[in-house]
């Protein structure tokens, strides 16, 4: 950008997007006709700003001023288009919990297992070579500040982990792009928590298979946490009727091969594992009320 003291007008020449910042140094000169401002600029390529001539007095402040401000905005311009030009990183996570509902945000506050999808989303990469660090942290046991070193780093882009350890985790992405000489660095630009929750398993002591939709079937009461989980139901004489391996599915429905059990009381065994390493052993007897209902409280005899 050229101007002088003769003409309103301003020339600009060879500003691109990767024009580095000048330093404009502002100085008093002596008498009337002196310079008041000198533009000390930083060449780059073909890229270079200079003002020159500018004569301090009433009639030319404003003219001065209007100089300054468009080469304010200018550069500023320039800047921004650099910006959006560069490489950047803009992480995301996705958090499936054990029932298969999905959540994208950048926290998670739950039962385990939860399988999380971290991805690093980069743009403008062009000639640029990525390189991107997950970084995985548990809370007393290190700090994204680097203090101790993660219990998991992944390379990839983009990378899946299930957690299934209670307590609190922090993940972060780091990421850098180099094209020769010339290397981006990003250092945790978005990071994620993860809050397990500690483990909790309590099984029902009867159920009414009487179709009225209430108390149907025999299954977990309530549950949390829990990353291994297998339950039997045997006869008096230890016969199997049924098993499965889902605190969450419906469980027994009271048939053994497609047909109604007799009432009367029959055996549960559950063996199951917590996020947090506690060890369920669950041992009871069920009772099954083939006809009670929620209304009368009355149950019939043998079927």
């Amino acid at each position: 950008i050229i101007t002088n003291s003769q003409s309103d007008m301003l020339d600009v020449r060879n500003c691109g997007s990767d024009s580095t910042r000048d330093l404009l140094a502002f100085t008093h000169g002596h008498g009337h006709g002196s310079n008041l401002v000198r533009a000390v600029g930083k060449h780059t390529g073909q890229h270079f700003f200079l003002l020159r001539h500018l004569v301090c007095d009433e009639r030319n402040f404003m003219r001065i001023c209007k100089y300054l401000l468009a080469l304010t905005l200018l550069l500023f311009s320039c800047d921004m288009m650099a910006q959006q030009e560069m490489p950047f990183i803009s992480p995301t996570a996705t958090f499936i919990n054990s029932a298969g509902e999905e959540e994208e945000s950048t926290s998670y506050s739950g039962s385990a297992p939860v399988k999380a999808i971290f991805r690093a989303n980069p743009s403008n990469i062009g000639s640029y070579y990525p390189y991107y660090e997950w970084r995985f942290y548990k809370e007393g046991e290190g700090s994204i500040e680097g203090e101790k070193e993660p219990y998991l780093i992944r390379y990839e882009e983009e990378t899946e982990y299930t957690f299934k350890e209670a307590g609190s985790h922090r993940v972060a992405c780091y990421a850098s792009f180099v094209n020769g000489v010339d290397t981006i660095a990003y250092d945790d630009v978005e990071s994620f928590t993860i809050s397990i929750s500690e483990s909790k398993l309590e099984m029902p002591n009867a159920f009414s298979p009487n179709g009225d939709d209430i108390n149907d079937t025999y299954k977990v009461k309530e549950y949390q946490s829990l990353i291994e989980f297998h339950a039997y139901i045997f006869n008096r004489w230890g016969q199997k009727l049924y098993e499965w391996d889902n605190p969450a599915a419906e469980g027994w429905d009271g048939k053994y091969h497609g047909r109604d059990v007799k009432q009367g009381v029959y055996y549960c065994l559950v063996k199951a594992k917590g996020a947090d390493g506690r060890k369920f052993t669950i041992r009871k007897d069920v009772n099954l009320l083939r006809g009670y209902t929620e209304k009368s409280g009355a149950t019939g005899g043998d079927q």
